[in-house]
């Protein structure tokens, strides 16, 4: 094992999950990331198998997070003469326990990977952003579409002063899985997203709303300021939102809509954007992720193709792996954000420099998703997208 390779250890994502074994596949792309240990599952015998299939020790294959963290702990003190313990920790689990376990890491001297949202509350994720700053532990959220290299050039392009001001921003995340009681056919995946308990207080919302959000803000480089919500579930039986609609005002004065629906048959995921400046437009989805569409005011359009050969801004090049015409897509997104995670742990500099979604997105995200379902409780009235508490140290997270 090379020393220059970061080692993660992981929480959950064992045999029967979904996106645990996305993440590992992501986190292995760059040959940069060792997965050396894991507590995979509740169910230890799930949590050895999948460690065995991955072909770890069965010493490195805990039967939870709380003795993986003090194992691993103590074994990077040297107080077992063991080798190469983990240096941050891989969050895979449901909403509920997201923020818990990363403070938990973070005190023992780990790091952070987290899948989103965050948490399920914004005050436990200002009280996380506070134990990072005391301990010094980097935090990474792992909002895989910022991993595009073409939403980095819709970025770039809507910053452009032939652009002008960003006007309206429409942005749409459909899926059709839920359409039907998935959650009563076995679906594990369901059962815990439809859980107010697991999934927080948001269901579609949170689950794939949270991306529609954190996309906007990316590339409006503009935070949402103001929301009027409609949320809905379209089953008596399931207590979260499985459908809504948000109308938003940013902070740069652009306007918005923002729809976040499970229930749209037959979409796959369907994640698009839409942005519009006085002179010129931008288009792209995450379907068809390669191809980014500029419409100018003068009726001429213009196609931007991801590529190393092709002429794109520094950021969106950076995050190209292959010559024009290779497919791109979820898990090279994903490998980006993990690849430049690593490399700033290496560097010992936050891995926010290098395009990271970090606990600033954390605590916006959980701010817009609690204003949302304030807002659909007062019957969709407007609500100010609170501004997180935070102690001075960190109110430069906010900016």
């Amino acid at each position: 094992m090379s020393s220059s390779r970061v080692r993660m250890g992981m929480a959950d994502g064992g045999q029967g999950a979904f996106i645990g074994g996305v993440h590992r596949m992501a986190a292995a792309l760059d040959g940069q990331i060792d997965l050396v240990c894991g507590a995979f599952s509740r169910d230890f015998a799930n949590s050895l198998a999948t460690g065995k299939a991955l072909g770890l020790a069965e010493k490195r294959c805990y039967q939870d997070v709380a003795t993986m963290l003090a194992c691993e702990a103590q074994v990077a003190s040297g107080g077992t003469g063991e080798r190469d313990p983990m240096e941050f920790l891989s969050i895979v689990t449901p909403n509920n326990t997201h923020a818990p376990m990363a403070k938990q890491a973070a005190d023992a001297g780990f790091h952070i990977m987290s899948d989103k949202p965050a948490g399920v509350s914004l005050a436990e994720i200002e009280a996380l952003a506070e134990t990072l700053q005391a301990t010094g532990a980097h935090y990474g959220l792992t909002h895989t579409y910022l991993g595009y290299p073409m939403v980095w050039q819709a970025r770039h392009l809507a910053a452009q002063p032939d652009f002008g001001p960003i006007r309206k921003v429409l942005v749409n995340y459909t899926q059709g899985w839920l359409a039907s009681e998935t959650e009563s056919s076995g679906s594990k995946q369901a059962e815990w997203r439809v859980d107010p308990e697991r999934s927080g207080p948001a269901g579609a919302l949170g689950d794939i709303g949270s991306h529609a959000h954190s996309l906007a803000e990316f590339i409006a480089n503009s935070r949402m300021a103001r929301l009027s919500a409609r949320l809905r579930s379209h089953y008596p039986t399931r207590a979260l939102d499985d459908d809504g609609e948000i109308s938003f005002s940013l902070e740069n004065g652009a306007t918005g809509q923002l729809v976040s629906s499970q229930i749209c048959a037959g979409d796959e995921n369907d994640l698009t954007i839409r942005i519009y400046g006085e002179h010129a437009s931008l288009e792209w989805r995450q379907m068809e992720p390669n191809t980014l569409t500029q419409r100018l005011a003068s009726g001429q359009s213009v196609i931007h193709r991801a590529g190393v050969d092709k002429p794109l801004c520094d950021e969106a090049l950076e995050r190209c792996r292959l010559p024009s015409g290779h497919p791109e897509g979820y898990l090279e997104a994903f490998a980006n954000l993990y690849r430049h995670f690593a490399q700033a742990l290496r560097a010992g500099t936050a891995p926010s420099s290098l395009g990271v979604p970090g606990i600033a997105e954390a605590l916006r995200g959980m701010a817009f998703l609690e204003a949302a379902v304030a807002s659909n409780v007062a019957n969709g009235a407007w609500h100010d997208i609170k501004a997180p508490s935070v102690g001075p140290d960190l109110k430069g997270l906010l900016a």
